[in-house]
């Protein structure tokens, strides 16, 4: 009897494994069409003041490597302004010696955080106050640019007529861990979102953005009520942007792989702490729908892979099916990685790349229920 019953249900099971697989690939190759074909290239390079804005706590490591390459920016009406964060390494020391010999460079010392504040969030908060242009650029510490990042946000968002715009880094990887844990990153807007959706529907689920890189206009972001919309969450950047586009603003999410570079963590560790305190927080903390997307992950998405081999050993009738899914998922994550500059190898790991996106969602879960939070620049976060 179970055995007329998994082949009834497992014809469902792998036409639904095609189904999904076919659409990974097809809106991976559209996606990064509607990167490619709406990004524009540097062209204004005078224009409205424009305030870039950087959070800095414990970044003596990075942050005079960041500003440095703000200031070699050929854009020309622009200020940078950094709120050092309660450091407690040199980090003021470097923005010190760094503002004393640039009028552009105002550095801010960060007050106590609030107990209904999270940490970036109220440093953004800071940082915008005390902002004067009329185009915001919310970049991180670790963040390096070229000399056309600041035109090129200015260029895309006069010319795309959009309200915010981000989109995907640069990302420079040093170890095997960050090269499994940071790509996860691209799984919603490299083939779960259809990106052209935002050019037609004002659905907030569709917004995207990367807090490495966010240019919002002052204006739109005073009407969410700024930082205060968002000031308990982890993921702001998600939120900052679901929020305008809720609104009936324009945001689109473009490639800035050629103007901006980051490496974002340092490690398998650092990383999996980075993007896993946001998993949670990104489903609205809902453990019902956490639970539904591992079960979704697991059989759809890490499972063809091993399901192959099981194939092939007992020489299945499913095993061309199978190999055709396995051959698209591979193909997606090959295209993935090669649109972002990264090296197309990277797109065999997919396997490992779901599994460990599973072992971050429980992990993300875990610490969130059982009160123990998590600790992010020596802060702790619940």
């Amino acid at each position: 009897m179970l055995v007329y019953l998994w082949e009834y249900l497992s014809q469902y099971y792998y036409l639904t494994l095609l189904v999904i697989a076919s659409y990974f690939f097809i809106l991976s190759l559209a996606n990064h069409y509607e990167m490619w074909r709406f990004t524009l290239a540097s062209e204004i390079f005078d224009g409205p003041l424009v305030s870039v804005l950087i959070p800095a706590r414990n970044e003596e490591q990075f942050i005079e490597r960041c500003i440095k390459s703000l200031q070699n920016q050929m854009y020309k009406n622009y200020e940078i302004l950094v709120l050092n964060d309660n450091s407690t390494d040199n980090t003021l020391g470097i923005l010190n010696s760094i503002a004393a010999a640039d009028s552009r460079v105002r550095v801010f010392n960060g007050k106590p955080l609030p107990d209904d504040w999270y940490g970036k969030p109220f440093a953004l908060h800071q940082l915008e106050q005390q902002a004067r242009g009329e185009i915001l650029i919310f970049t991180d510490a670790d963040t390096v640019h070229t000399p056309t990042s600041i035109a090129w946000a200015v260029t895309n968002m006069r010319g795309l007529k959009a309200d915010l715009i981000s989109g995907y880094v640069g990302q420079i990887f040093q170890s095997f861990g960050e090269i499994i844990t940071v790509p996860l990153m691209f799984f919603l807007t490299g083939f779960v979102i259809p990106l052209f959706l935002n050019r037609f529907v004002k659905v907030n689920w569709f917004a995207a953005a990367i807090g490495q890189f966010i240019a919002v206009r002052r204006e739109v972001f005073s009407a969410i009520g700024g930082c205060e919309s968002f000031k308990k969450k982890t993921s702001e950047d998600i939120y900052m942007c679901r929020y305008i586009r809720g609104k009936g603003y324009r945001t689109r999410f473009l490639s800035i792989t050629d103007h901006v570079k980051c490496q974002m963590y340092n490690g398998y560790r650092s990383a999996i702490e980075g993007i896993g305190k946001n998993t949670f927080d990104f489903l609205g903390k809902n453990s019902i729908l956490l639970f539904f997307l591992i079960i979704v992950v697991f059989f759809f998405l890490f499972f063809p892979f091993p399901l192959l081999f099981l194939c092939i050993a007992y020489s299945s009738r499913w095993t061309l099916h199978i190999l055709i899914v396995v051959l698209l998922y591979t193909l997606t994550w090959l295209f993935m990685f090669l649109g972002q500059r990264l090296n197309w190898w990277y797109g065999f790991l997919w396997p490992l790349l779901f599994l460990n996106l599973i072992y971050m969602a429980a992990w993300s879960w875990f610490r969130t229920v059982s009160g123990r939070g998590f600790t992010w620049k020596d802060r702790s976060v619940s």
